[in-house]
Parts: C-alpha cells; structure tokens; sequence
C-alpha cells in the first residue's frame, strides 16, 4: 500500500500532496515551500490552515475517491497530516503516487486495537490491554486487567476524545455509554511519573535521526506544554531511542513518527501511543533545531538526506487553546514583547474551547527557564 519506490529523489519545484489540512500541514507547507517545492493539500474542508500557505487546496470528501486519484496524479508523492485518513483513501492515492508513510502504517497507527497488538506481537513494551467489543467484554476485561482502567475507542480518538477512567465497577455501564458502545480498547491504568515522547524520522533506505526525549504535561488530556530536553536519566534517554527506532523499522516507516510513552517510577517505559506523522510534542523544533520535523518530513518523503537535528537551545512549547478567546481577543502585543519566545498562529476561523489556535515558544539557557518565560508569556496573552 506504499504505493512506487522512489528511483531518484523528488527535487525542489516538485509538488507534494498532503492528505489533511490542518496545523501539521501548515507547518509542513512552510517547511516545503521554503525549500523551493509545491505544496496541494486534500480534504472535505476549505480555507484551513494547510490551505491558507499551500499552492492548491482540494476540498473534497476523503471517501471520493476517483478525486483522491486526481489528488495524487497531480503530484510526486503523498504525506499525512493526521492519521485518521481512511485507509482507502491512502490505498487509492498510491496508485497514482508513492505514499509516505505508507497506508499499511497509517492503518495500524489509527487504530488502538491494531497498533498495540502490532507492538505487542513485536516484544514491543506497551500497556496491559484487552479488546471490547461488547459491554460483556468489558465486563470480562475488567476482571482481568483490574480496576482503574482506561476504557478507550479503537478508532478514531484523539486529545482524550473517546476516553473514560473507570474506577469502580459500578462506572463499567457509564464508560461504555461514553465511547458511544462501539469497538473499544480497555487499558490498565498506569501509575507514572511523566509523560515523555520522541519524534524520529527514517528514510526509504533505513537511515534514523530523531529529536530527542521530550518531557509533555497534559490538561484535560489535552497536550499543554513540552520541555526539551526532558530531565530524565541516559538510561532512560537510551531505552527511549532504542525503542523508537525499532518502532520505526519494525513498522518499516518512511517519513516521520512520534512514539509516546509512559515513564513509570522504576524507571522503565511503556507504549502509550504512535502518531505516524509530525506531532504537537515536535513543534518546538521548528525554532530550537537547525532542521524540523516538518523539514525531516519533507526530506524523508522526496528521498533527501537528513538535516541535522541539533537542538540550538533547550526549549518549551505551550499550546493556546480556544479557551483564551473567551475574555476577548488575546492580547498579542503583550506576549510579543518577550523576545525569547516565538508565537505561531495556526489561521482557524473559530476559537472553541479545546481547539489548538496556536502555540508558544521560548529558548532559553535551561529547560526550566525556557518553561518558565513560555509560561510567563502565555499569561500575558491572557492580559
């Protein structure tokens, strides 16, 4: 489903076709059009973020696919911005242009069930998990697994969309409500220190660079804030890379992934999630490193070497959310004045509460103050 082997790389003045058009695409359109290519993006919106920067924006139904066909014979390769592409619809692309990553990928990737059986069956280090198909099931997964557990869609989630805790088992009918009594995934609940992550990237011919270990802090299940690096131990560090890259090979990516994990306290780590595709916890890299990971994805999908990945300064990023719009406009002449910190606007036409609108990021000496002056210049934005 990865549609053709690149003979030669795809060079600049090509188009690439992204399937998505939100911040991702954005980014990555910048990324390209920097680097002297074209930019199309696909998908059933009009005037969103990718198509704000791209050259062509197509707004067309993702299961449309004699259009999707069209799509992709108009450019030289396909990439994502978001996994929940149908797989079909990235089938049907590569049968005009290779995909990258391939389809194959994206359909274990947005999948809960499939993905953790995937990196189960590969000695893969992932949570305790049993398939729900039936509230019967999840009756019998809880008894297996015990309680807590995190009941969660198969399909199909995001920013804890699609998620319930359940605690007791008098809350088993209520979770079963909440994810809509539809295929689900029923996860131990997992006592850790932190949330970390890595973004890597690999190329057709194996080649492996990544970004580092990443620290994220969440609200509301909603990415808040990343710190890079994060303050963990090189023995985490190692087992961390050594993890992602064999996430990458075994699912033989090409383009970019990012693999996050649980840190528990002794030290060991856990799968939580795959995102085949840049990541929010990677945006820091567009300001903090000599080559992003919008630039590895461009340079990965047209057969290019690897840029360096050397991070300039430590860095935090800090999600704006649509919630800080609800006391007016937010005040960005105030948050411009701290000129560590660069602020990104992603173009939405509406601001809801949840919705990623923007980002912030400082560089600074350390992790901490880096943190410290993003924090800071959010409450600004907040007046």
């Amino acid at each position: 489903m990865s549609g053709r082997h690149l003979k030669s790389p795809i060079l600049p003045g090509s188009a690439i076709g992204v399937l998505g058009s939100g911040q991702l695409g954005r980014m990555f359109a910048m990324a390209a059009r920097r680097m002297g290519y074209r930019v199309h993006t696909y998908s059933p919106d009009e005037d969103t973020p990718t198509g704000q920067v791209a050259d062509l924006e197509v707004t067309s139904p993702y299961d449309d696919l004699d259009a999707v066909r069209e799509f992709a014979s108009c450019v030289s390769a396909v990439t994502f911005e978001f996994e929940n592409v149908p797989a079909e619809t990235a089938a049907a692309a590569a049968e005009c242009a290779p995909v990258r990553p391939g389809g194959d990928v994206l359909h274990i990737a947005q999948h809960r069930f499939r993905e953790k059986t995937f990196l189960a069956n590969a000695g893969l280090p992932v949570t305790p998990f049993r398939h729900v198909e039936t509230f019967e099931d999840l009756e019998i997964a809880g008894l297996q697994l015990g309680l807590p557990a995190v009941l969660k869609t198969a399909g199909f989630g995001y920013d804890g969309k699609g998620q319930f805790t359940i605690h007791t088992g008098s809350e088993l009918s209520d979770a079963w409500k909440h994810v809509g009594e539809r295929e689900a995934v029923l996860e131990s609940f997992i006592d850790f220190e932190r949330e970390v992550s890595i973004v890597a990237a690999r190329s057709e011919h194996g080649e492996f660079v990544h970004f580092g270990v990443v620290e994220n802090r969440h609200h509301n299940h909603i990415l808040d804030i990343t710190i890079a690096p994060a303050c963990v131990s090189e023995n985490v560090k190692r087992d961390a890379i050594e993890i992602a890259h064999e996430v990458l090979e075994k699912l033989d990516v090409v383009g970019v992934l990012c693999v996050e994990f649980f840190l528990r306290r002794d030290g060991s780590l856990l799968i939580n999630e795959l995102a085949p595709r840049p990541h929010n916890s990677g945006h820091f890299t567009f300001d903090a490193n000599i080559t992003s990971q919008f630039e590895q994805q461009l340079r990965a999908v047209c057969g290019l070497p690897f840029g360096s990945v050397r991070q300039l300064a430590p860095a935090a990023m800090a999600n704006i959310l649509g919630e800080m719009w609800q006391q007016g406009e937010p005040d960005w002449a105030a948050a411009a004045s701290a000129p560590n910190v660069k602020l990104h606007l992603y173009g939405k036409l509406e601001a809801r509460p949840g919705r990623k609108m923007g980002h912030l990021t400082a560089l600074a000496a350390t992790p901490d103050q880096a943190l410290k002056d993003v924090q800071a210049a959010r409450r600004l934005l907040a007046g």
